[in-house]
């Protein structure tokens, strides 16, 4: 009969953090509570949850080479130099968009090596959907449209006009504009600071409504949000899970804990979740009140939804997308890319006063799914930070091409378009 301690090995060696709470709650049931978990740890992995094998590549850039660890069988390769570019979105037709804090919204045509400048706009035009006929274009003060026609190059600034405000200000001044399965728009946006006293709900000013996504309610000619998931610091990027059709975002998390606390998040968001920012944290474990911000918590902890999957604290994740069935390769199928940028957070305290070297380095991961449940995340494209500290690439926004191959911008250091591709 396998022993506890060989069960819960097992467990930490999948990294399932939710196995190992099942062996607590099994123990009172003896032998068979045992037995029935050695099955589960036992029973072979799903398609899709097979651990990953990795090839080392090197890449020349600006006549320096560059060292990256990718998915054996694939190859990592910069199209092109934005400036600034954020999330990634392609349209129906194959073209593909990036927004971008220097104001610029890209049109990238295949083989999206020659950007082509679709419009300049103040206000940060962090990311764009489509619907039929127009663009949608989320700005820090605003959701924005203009006409549309697939491989139209060009949009006059003053096509540009807004649909539906959004509060503004600094601090998370990003806004990601995505269209859900059910046809409606939906917007996410962070609060402004660690501990901002802001909430997506009834007895906040407009101003302060932040912290989650939002979804589009147009009626009678009029447009307005109407609160989706709220209680979330940060959730720049967000995506659905193609099985299931259940909205999950990145989550930062905020840094007045330290550098391990709290871990950042992957959430499951349902029609009205709540989870918990800034009155409440989870620590890898449970729910923790944070004291960092005295106003009664708009909703109690029980309310509290708990991260699907966690990444170590002051990793900063930003867009993620799910792979499509048929893209990139069947192990990977139906699982979440995500983009982790690396915050400037320093050991031991967090602060930005310590060593370089000592930051969490920017990666793709993938958070991996069995049976339409996040069960684990592991490491997809590793290698952007040297050994110093010093970063030559930074992810941010995530897509999959029509072409089942992976795209992702870089926003600093390197600024521009990167494709990860399996070799033929």
């Amino acid at each position: 009969m396998a022993t506890r301690s060989y069960l819960l090995t097992r467990a930490i060696e999948m990294n399932h953090e939710h196995l190992q709470l099942l062996v607590t709650r099994v123990m009172p049931y003896g032998k068979c509570g045992l037995l029935f978990l050695l099955c589960l740890v036992l029973a072979p992995a799903h398609a899709g949850t097979e651990a990953l094998a990795f090839d080392e590549q090197t890449l020349t850039l600006d006549g320096e080479r560059r060292t990256v660890h990718v998915p054996k069988g694939y190859q990592l390769e910069l199209l092109s130099l934005l400036d600034a570019p954020r999330m990634l979105t392609f349209a129906a037709n194959g073209d593909l968009f990036a927004g971008s804090q220097s104001g610029k919204v890209y049109r990238l045509p295949p083989p999206y090596t020659k950007p082509e400048v679709l419009v300049q706009l103040d206000d940060y035009p962090h990311s764009v959907a489509f619907r039929q006929n127009e663009i949608l274009i989320a700005r820090t003060n605003g959701l924005y449209r203009a006409p549309y026609r697939p491989g139209q190059g060009k949009i006059a600034a003053d096509a540009v006009v807004l649909l539906a405000a959004l509060p503004g200000g600094g601090g998370h001044n990003s806004r990601t504009v995505g269209v859900g399965p059910d046809g409606r728009v939906y917007v996410s946006l962070g609060i402004q600071r660690d501990c901002s006293d802001q909430y997506l709900g009834e007895g906040y000013p407009f101003e302060d409504q932040r912290g989650g996504v939002l979804v589009l309610r147009e009626s009678g000619g009029k447009a307005s949000w109407e609160p989706f998931a709220s209680g979330l610091r940060n959730p720049v990027g967000f995506d659905w899970q193609p099985q299931t059709g259940v909205l999950y975002a990145s989550n930062n998390g905020p840094d007045h804990l330290g550098f391990d606390q709290p871990p950042e998040y992957f959430s499951r968001l349902t029609a009205g979740s709540f989870h918990g920012m800034p009155w409440f944290q989870f620590d890898g474990k449970q729910l923790q009140r944070d004291d960092c911000v005295s106003s009664a918590p708009p909703r109690p902890i029980a309310d509290v939804t708990i991260p699907a999957a966690t990444f170590p604290a002051r990793n900063a994740p930003l867009g993620m997308a799910f792979v499509p069935k048929g893209a990139m390769d069947a192990s990977l199928e139906f699982n979440a890319v995500v983009a982790l940028h690396g915050s400037w957070g320093t050991q031991p305290s967090g602060g930005f006063m310590g060593s370089a070297a000592t930051r969490r380095p920017p990666k793709l991961v993938v958070v991996r799914f069995q049976d339409g449940q996040a069960i684990r995340v592991d490491d997809l494209i590793t290698g952007f930070q040297l050994p110093d500290g010093k970063r030559w690439a930074r992810p941010a926004g995530v897509a999959i091409g029509p072409d089942g191959a992976l795209y992702f911008t870089s926003d600093s250091d390197t600024n521009g378009l990167f494709r990860l591709k399996r070799m033929r």
